[in-house]
């Protein structure tokens, strides 16, 4: 975001222009109301158009995401059109550099959030008239169909109207790029430094929006059958022998409301799951997500439904996606309290990291060239993994983005329930190959007698019980967030959980090891760590929390549980002491 200081009056004739130079009827309205509502001294409205107008919404490396509305600050056609101007102006330079001859090629796709169609719309308007061949998603599909398009079509660029699990308010524009824009390793990835820089100034030159040239048709608009296509590349990358025979497990899966359903509910049945229940009060797309608070699988309270689902049905494993589906959450049956019945518990994202990194590392041990990588802020347990089975591990900064782009990779994850498991077929996070992939490792420990539990348990005796928990602040003004995180660092507290801090890391300084990020790093004495950094995509200061304990025996596992929630308590409320909440 930048801002500037602008007066009131001054914010009214901005309002005023950009209404005049607004395509869209209906934003176009909205601003046309508040602007008449602060000329006659409401307060709200003029408060309203401030926020709107005294910045310009920045595009970086998670593209762009905002509430939608009329105003530079804001998600509408205006801004979508800006971007996709200065976006195809830095593809098209991109690609003169390369010295081809064909035509750069584009992949847009789109979600089922409000003005989603019409954002991707126009951005194959804008991408055609600028001479980008463009290739169109016939419908609102997942992010991750999007993503393996932009490689299987060996696109330079592509284009997901998205805002994932952000409040039905909101829209995004994600980047990938691919083709000859990028080397070979990040081809499919979404965009890192310097190209986020690069594109903002080319979206900063853009000229006024009337100018922008826009193609009424010449675009291409996929087949229907390309979700299929999708599918026969990822499944058989995740089940080699997908075509197998029908798996007993019974799954309850709910797609938030989104775009996931029908592809993870084919992907599931490929796989040879075809006990599957869609919870039906959320089976259906619907960009107000009526039945969550938020539609992300993380949140409190959001798979209540499917939990509920899941006992009526009597369900072996929850599969939840958030609504464009790149993301995944887990939960799994398990005794109830003293041994009655049955209950359901969500396994944490390090969890079902450390699970699927367990079974690559199975596959690949010893494998020369092979990689599991995690960000920086998930659990350390899976490079406790990799060496026990002889391959290397990678840390990379928070973000699939980061994690992509690793040489090798052979999976790689974020705490966040973000998950790669067919890195050669998707190069970012994918809800839907994932959810497969722990499908089918529950159905085959079910056949053994066991569960996803029984193996967390061996992975807590084989290399320590690594509990991890997070502290989330959500915030309305985004400059307490500084304010916080320069608190933290000019006064980090002395000890955390019982033990001395002995390391503060400022990752925004070099020598990390990783590219600058803002963010601190705190370890103890006794091995526990905490990172402090601002969400990518949220108005949210998260604090990553993580202790390590020692376990004797398989006995043991309760009480090393009891203590690492102990100390995992006390280093949350410590942490809230001292960034003053």
């Amino acid at each position: 975001m930048t801002t500037d200081s602008r007066t009131d009056p001054q914010i009214l004739d901005a309002a005023r222009a950009w209404g005049a130079a607004d395509p869209d009827p209906v934003t176009r309205a909205e601003l046309a109301g508040l602007v008449e509502a602060a000329e006659t001294g409401d307060a709200a409205a003029r408060a309203e158009l401030v926020d709107r107008f005294s910045g310009t919404l920045q595009f970086g490396t998670a593209g762009l995401r905002a509430a939608m509305g009329a105003g530079p600050m804001r998600m509408n056609r205006v801004v979508v059109l800006r971007a996709a101007a200065g976006l195809a102006a830095h593809v098209l330079a991109s690609d003169a550099a390369a010295g081809s001859a064909r035509r750069p090629r584009a992949v847009v796709g789109y979600d089922a959030r409000h003005s989603s169609d019409v954002f991707a719309r126009d951005t194959a308007a804008v991408f055609t008239a600028a001479g980008i061949e463009t290739l169109l998603m016939p419908s609102a599909l997942p992010t991750p169909v999007l993503a393996w398009a932009v490689r299987a079509l060996e696109a330079e660029v592509g284009v997901m109207v998205t805002a994932s699990h952000n409040p039905p308010a909101d829209n995004g524009y994600k980047v990938y790029l691919g083709g000859r824009a990028v080397e070979p390793e990040a081809r499919g990835c979404q965009i890192v430094a310097p190209h986020d820089l690069m594109i903002a100034e080319r979206i900063a030159a853009v000229g006024p929006v009337a100018q922008i040239p826009r193609a009424q048709d010449g675009w291409t608009v996929l087949p229907e059958s390309v979700e299929k296509d999708y599918l026969d590349a990822v499944v058989p990358a995740v089940v080699p022998a997908a075509a197998g025979p029908v798996r007993p497990l019974r799954i309850v899966l709910t797609p938030m409301h989104g775009v996931g359903g029908r592809t993870t509910t084919d992907a599931l049945r490929r796989a040879g799951l075809a006990d599957v229940h869609v919870v039906p009060e959320q089976a259906q797309p619907d960009p107000e997500f009526p039945t969550v608070a938020f539609p992300n699988p993380e949140e409190p309270g959001a798979l209540d439904l499917a939990l509920a689902t899941a006992r009526a049905v009597g369900a072996d494993l929850v599969l939840a996606n958030d609504p464009d589906a790149d993301r995944v959450a887990v939960a799994v049956p398990v005794p109830g309290a003293g041994g009655a019945g049955t209950d359901w518990r969500m396994l944490r994202g390090d969890e079902v990291g450390a699970l699927l990194g367990h079974a690559a590392a199975a596959r690949c041990a010893g494998r020369a060239g092979a990689v599991l990588a995690n960000s920086i802020v998930s659990s350390r347990l899976l490079g406790r993994i990799a060496a026990a089975a002889g391959i290397a591990h990678r840390e990379t900064l928070t973000g699939f983005k980061w994690i992509a782009r690793v040489p090798g990779l052979v999976f790689g994850y974020e705490e966040a329930l973000g998950y790669c498991v067919a890195p050669e077929v998707v190069r970012d996070k994918d809800g839907i190959s994932a959810a497969v992939a722990v499908a089918v490792l529950a159905d085959e420990l079910r056949a053994q007698g066991r569960t996803l539990p029984d193996v967390l348990d061996d992975l807590a005796l084989a290399h320590g019980l690594h509990a991890t928990d997070q502290l989330s602040i959500r915030v309305a003004d985004l400059g307490r967030i500084p304010v916080m995180t320069a608190a933290l660092r000019d006064a980090p507290p002395a000890a955390l959980g019982g033990s001395e801090v002995v390391e503060v890391v400022d990752l925004a300084a070099p020598g990390t090891g990783l590219p600058p990020t803002e963010g601190l790093r705190l370890l103890t004495a006794d091995g526990a760590r905490v990172i402090v950094r601002p969400s990518g995509t949220e108005p949210k200061l998260k604090c990553y929390l993580e202790v390590v304990s020692p376990v004797v025996g398989r006995a043991g596992l309760p009480a090393a549980r009891a203590e690492a929630r102990e100390r995992l308590a006390r280093i949350r409320a410590e942490l809230e002491t001292a960034l003053g909440l």
